[in-house]
């Protein structure tokens, strides 16, 4: 139990906006997304507004609902299917119950009061409180409660109830009608404020309820499985410690464990179970069932002290849910009070990480110059940070002496394989941090760099403390990477490392990198429940005529509207490549080629081998301006590959500029609050050479009926004067075919304007890319006298319906 209990990592979030719900208990929660959706509960009167949390951006808010707005109810039924919620039963009024069904659009937030078809075998469910209601595919199975026997509210006879029922749903909205499924085996007994989850082992077994503890004029802690198939129930046989009998807990599934946390459990010395328990406590014991094995994990016992505040406390009746791997706790009742004649309710929220995150994806490449780069990731859910490495080849000094600022003297270094900083929750512990959301002691500060400040801590939330805002919850437009500060004139690069517009289908929409969503403009508004922003990597094209394609290359082929073209040169203009997460241009001096074609050294961290990482710092979002790293000292580096390895006070480290021409290799980890989780797959990316154009920026691109325009910024730093543009489009081809890594390129556009049409015709053989989200890609690059720069690869995102066919 120590041991178990020692792993964990609770965080009390203490820094939030918005309107916060007054504590309560008896109320439910759900997730979509990453938003929880609280509903109902009491605390001198029965609530009867929504409330919504976003763990992404901290903030609470109330929805504007609309429609058939349901009474205030506690203790009631509360699922959610995709984006609609339904919510049974409840107490209403004191010694007053219900049994009206009712449906939440969350899209919309369209309330609506719906009347099932009544069981052809038996009478529609009697008004109740404390049941379960559980759904799996198209069903939602109500067990037990309690009712009220009197028809005087005021006169209270309760009945325990463990009848079962089955809700058929329509799809997307609305439901069919109520029925009793036939059982096999022993029912559970009456009960109510039990739990009820449902858990199907991956692809393999059939779906089982399970039902734990619950109250019947005692508490209990029985377990009970239905298999759903065939609609049998039965008492499992579980190993471990059973936790305390209970009732007012909340149970919650995440991967193949159920984690029971607090509830009422008996006053009586070791928990024996008399006929009517008439003394009670809250606890906040916490533990986990294997639905595997059944087998139940202790984490934190009933009597398990607490004096740094480090755990949620002893409640009841309080709401968890699951947001990914992590298990959400708010309010709840931490007991009675006879003097006050009033139940004392928590205000706190706590999360709890279950697991270290998986490995976000390979960094992309936004914007290469010739001594930083600009790079991206995809957004992996419910982390609070990113720990980006790179290395390189060339030699790299090393941080000799005492550490300190500055650029160190050039001094070689001697690789020492694959070596990873952070690699477990441990190495977490000595971070340093000023101000932070989350209530924890003992912790350091570390700043990332472009002196933008993350605290993070084995305890701890980040924080940014730079000129970050955050939306308003009413915002619906959603970025899908990046966001700028900008001015009045446009969009400007921030020194922050996450930092790049937000678009909308405006005349003035801009973007450097991100995702372009299949919209157009004419019926699109800043309001519009869209995602629209763009995604670009550059890449290096250099083209200086055209040529018909050989059947000996094995780059990546470019063609016109005339001709094949394929692009294998090794031109001075290479040595400013580009090479793009899953493609790598090279170029060189006499053919005018294009290659775009997988790093050979593109490799996992546990292949890397006599290669030493750098830290480029630790960032809160999914984006980095790179211009630096940090050096380690030579005492620690044979320390960087232990497993335990404390993270650098980077204030103390000196910094390493990137170099021109050079090619740099990197890699991406996710942090939470188990630690710091697998790294990504290595991109390998090439610093611009001085004197070529810079890729083209602030790409727009908008949707007519039968074409698209496509339009870019000049390069910021053009290093001479532009010649001509160059825009390709990746299109379908048997060679891709072969190798879906090898990107195969049309030219669609050569010319002096900084715009062109894509016409349908050109669009009808565009290559529709599933690396990560479904996109055309389009590619554009700037000429000047010595040759093409690196390109701005822009990937426009498609919807359900493609422009083009796929």
């Amino acid at each position: 139990m120590a041991a178990a209990a020692a792993g964990l990592s609770w965080r009390r979030v203490s820094s939030f906006t918005g309107p916060v719900p007054r504590s309560r208990h008896g109320h439910r929660a759900v997730a979509i997304r990453e938003l929880v959706i609280i509903f109902g509960g009491g605390n001198e009167g029965i609530a009867d507004e929504l409330h919504v949390y976003n763990t992404a951006t901290n903030q609470w808010f109330l929805p504007a609902v609309r429609g058939d707005i349901p009474p205030g109810c506690a203790a009631h039924g509360f699922v959610c299917d995709g984006t609609r919620i339904l919510v049974f039963g409840g107490m209403v009024e004191y010694g007053r119950y219900s049994n009206d069904l009712y449906e939440l659009q969350a899209s919309r937030w369209l309330w609506k009061k719906v009347k099932p078809q009544a069981s052809s075998t038996g009478s529609p469910p009697c008004p109740r409180l404390g049941h379960s209601f559980s759904l799996y595919g198209n069903k939602c199975y109500l067990f037990g409660g309690l009712a009220n026997e009197s028809e005087d509210s005021n006169n209270n006879v309760p009945r325990y109830l463990n009848d079962f029922y089955e809700l058929e749903l329509q799809h997307g909205s609305g439901v069919v009608g109520w029925s009793i499924p036939v059982t096999k085996g022993i029912l559970p007994s009456p009960r109510e404020s039990h739990t009820a989850i449902v858990y199907c082992k991956k692809d393999v077994g059939s779906p089982k309820m399970y039902i734990f503890g619950g109250m019947c004029g005692c508490r209990l802690n029985d377990l009970w499985e239905l298999d759903i198939e065939t609609m049998t129930w039965s008492r499992p046989e579980t190993k471990g410690t059973v936790p305390l009998p209970r009732s007012l807990h909340t149970a919650n599934v995440i991967g193949n464990k159920m984690y029971v946390f607090g509830g009422w459990v008996p006053q009586s010395a070791g928990g024996e179970i008399s006929s009517h328990d008439g003394e009670w406590k809250c606890t906040g014991s916490f533990s986990y069932l294997n639905l595997d094995t059944t087998e139940w994990i202790g984490l934190i016992s009933d009597c398990q002290e607490d004096k740094s505040n480090l755990l949620p406390g002893p409640r009841a009746g309080h709401c968890a849910v699951a947001v990914g791997t992590r298990l959400y706790i708010w309010s709840g009742r931490d007991g009675y009070r006879k003097a006050w004649n009033n139940q004392v309710c928590c205000k706190d929220l706590w999360y709890l990480d279950t697991e270290k995150p998986p490995a976000p994806s390979q960094v992309q490449l936004i914007r290469a110059t010739t001594n930083s780069f600009q790079v991206k990731w995809d957004e992996v859910p419910t982390v609070e940070g990113y720990l980006l490495q790179l290395h390189s080849d060339s030699p790299v000094p090393s941080a000799a002496g005492t550490p300190g600022a500055g650029i160190p003297e050039a001094s070689l270094l001697t690789c020492q394989g694959a070596s990873s900083l952070h690699q477990s929750p441990q190495s977490l512990t000595s971070l340093p941090y000023p101000e932070m959301k989350v209530d924890h002691p003992s912790q350091t500060n570390n700043v990332i760099p472009n002196n933008v400040q993350v605290s993070l801590s084995s305890n701890s939330l980040l924080k940014i403390e730079g000129k970050e805002k955050v939306a308003a919850p009413d915002n619906k437009i959603t970025q899908e990477a990046m966001k700028s500060h900008a001015d009045a004139t446009g969009f400007k690069e921030s020194n922050a490392p996450s930092l790049l517009p937000v678009c909308t289908s405006s005349p003035q929409t801009s973007a450097n990198v991100g995702e372009l969503h299949d919209l157009d403009k004419r019926t699109v508004n800043p309001d519009a429940s869209v995602c629209s922003t763009v995604s670009s990597t550059q890449t290096m094209v250099t083209q200086q005529a055209v040529k018909t394609e050989s059947s000996s290359t094995n780059g990546a082929v470019v063609k016109d509207e005339t001709s094949l073209t394929t692009f294998n040169s090794k031109s001075e203009a290479a040595e400013a490549a580009s090479i793009t997460p899953s493609t790598r241009v090279n170029t060189g001096q006499t053919n005018d080629t294009h290659s775009s074609k997988t790093p050979p050294r593109q490799m996992a961290m546990g292949k890397t081998r006599d290669r030493q990482w750098y830290d480029v710092g630790i960032f809160k979002n999914n984006t980095a301006m790179v211009s630096q790293f940090y050096l380690l000292p030579e005492e620690t580096l044979s320390m960087s590959n232990k497993e335990n390895a404390d993270v650098p006070d980077y204030r103390l480290l000196k910094k390493q500029d990137l170099f021109p021409g050079t090619v740099y290799r990197f890699r991406v980890a996710a942090i939470n609050g188990c630690g710091v989780g697998p790294f990504s797959k290595v991109s390998e990316f090439k610093t611009c050479i001085p004197g070529f154009p810079g890729a083209p920026s602030t790409v727009k691109i908008s949707k007519s009926v039968d074409c698209i325009h496509l339009s870019w910024e000049p390069p910021a730093s053009p290093s001479g004067n532009i010649l001509e543009y160059s825009a390709y489009l990746a299109i379908r081809s048997t060679q891709l075919q072969e190798n879906p890594n090898q990107l195969v390129f049309m030219r669609i556009y050569c010319g002096l304007k900084t715009s062109c049409i894509v016409t349908a015709t050109q669009l009808s053989n565009a290559h529709v890319d599933y690396t990560s989200r479904p996109a055309i890609v389009f590619r554009i690059s700037a000429k000047n006298e010595r040759g093409y720069g690196p390109a701005t690869q822009v990937r426009w995102l498609q919807g359900k319906g493609f422009f083009v066919p796929s």
